[in-house]
């Protein structure tokens, strides 16, 4: 069994498509651990402001099927495959962290270089898996937490039931 942490955040429908998200995680992988939600201001462009969360839960699929489930859910949500990248988003599912992998090819790159960049990832990671070792720089998500400028990257936990029921 492989651990995987998935980044989630939406700004079009948010609590809806967030929830309906996290329900398909579930039905998907079973076990699945959220983290609080999290609001934050459109990173890249103008626009409303974001929801997002992480999830991590165990799989025996390989990375590439992983990623064929999650493009599978955002799609469910509204999201078009060739929407532009610094656009408003139905639904936006990456894997931070799949176990101790470390690639880099075309379409995947892991553990993703966003997670030490972005505080709605990795705060959220580190309410879920603040213990994880991160593989390249072999400190723990917390630490790498405790570090980050939160002031420059400020996020508000809100409150959104996630999960199948």
């Amino acid at each position: 069994m492989t651990r995987v942490f998935v980044a989630a955040g939406s700004n079009v429908d948010a609590g809806r498509n967030l929830r309906l998200a996290s329900d398909e995680l579930v039905k998907e992988f079973g076990q699945v651990d959220f983290s609080p939600a999290y609001q934050n201001v459109a990173a890249g462009f103008e626009g409303d402001d974001f929801i997002n969360f992480v999830a991590a839960f165990d799989t025996d699929l390989s990375v590439r099927e992983v990623v064929a489930e999650l493009q599978r859910i955002e799609a469910m949500c509204g999201r078009e495959r060739n929407a532009p990248k610094w656009a408003p988003r139905s639904m936006d599912l990456d894997i931070l962290l799949f176990g101790d992998m470390v690639c880099d090819e075309p379409g995947l790159v892991l553990p993703r270089p966003d997670l030490l960049r972005r505080a709605y990832m990795l705060g959220p990671m580190a309410d879920v898996g603040g213990e994880v070792i991160h593989p390249l720089e072999r400190r723990t998500i917390s630490e790498l937490w405790e570090k980050f400028d939160r002031d420059a990257h400020p996020l508000t936990k809100i409150e959104l039931s996630l999960g199948a029921r």
